[in-house]
């Protein structure tokens, strides 16, 4: 299938329209992490003798960061009265244990090197802790990914949808959300994506289905990431 080539016929237009700046999401769009956050979920809620979560259950948990992952993976959630103990077991263990199943989805790492050739400006902008996206963004994208931002709601900057984190990697870019494209696998993202009047793209290999993200209202979607190349090229 050529690039493009399963994206709407309303949505063609768009197609055309390219960009020389992408903000991707992290978990789910460049990165399958999903095995490492069902084993800390799971190892937290055994240290308190709450019984584990099933990979699907954590899927569906993801994507609004990791405190309301655990609410949703703790019985009762917050009114649990030891949920601030699971909290923190959770964070100490997926701080250790963030990268040991974690990798890139297929095709993504040679999706980020050709678009550093094409002198694309980059930034990841997640919902999971700051620390744990920078020690990815580390690991994986080195030298090609400059600008990481995770959740940091304790310094007032609000978590997507809300536009905060993405509008601050744009001003580190130097770019903004006519220039830009986002990039993500979820109704989180695609809200984020229209709370910054950006274009956007989802990714239909991570977390959230196709079906699903139609409900919600998307219409722009890739099968692989080499298909993301029609949308962007470089205006330097």
């Amino acid at each position: 299938m050529m690039p493009g080539q399963n994206i709407k016929k309303e949505e063609r237009k768009k197609e055309m329209e390219k960009k020389d700046t992408v903000i991707f999401d992290l978990d789910g769009t460049l990165l399958d992490t999903l095995e490492d956050l069902k084993n800390s979920v799971n190892y937290a809620l055994q240290s308190f003798g709450y019984p584990e979560r099933t990979k699907d259950e954590v899927r569906r948990f993801v994507g609004n960061g990791i405190l309301r992952l655990m609410e949703r993976a703790v019985p009762s959630g917050q009114d649990n009265p030891d949920f601030t103990k699971i909290f923190h077991a959770f964070q100490e263990h997926y701080g250790v244990h963030c990268n040991d199943r974690t990798c890139a989805y297929e095709g993504i790492l040679e999706l980020i090197e050709e678009l550093q050739r094409r002198k694309v400006k980059m930034a990841i902008v997640s919902n999971k802790a700051d620390f744990a996206v920078k020690e990815l963004n580390r690991i994986y994208f080195k030298d090609k990914i400059f600008v990481a931002i995770g959740e940091k709601e304790k310094e007032g900057i609000r978590k997507k949808p809300a536009p905060d984190t993405v509008m601050a990697a744009l001003r580190e870019l130097e770019s903004s959300p006519e220039k830009a494209v986002y990039v993500g696998d979820s109704e989180v993202d695609l809200a984020t994506a229209n709370n910054c009047s950006m274009d956007y793209i989802l990714c239909e290999w991570g977390f959230r289905d196709r079906i699903f993200l139609e409900e919600k209202g998307g219409r722009v979607f890739v099968r692989r990431p080499e298909e993301i190349l029609s949308y962007v090229i470089s205006t330097q």
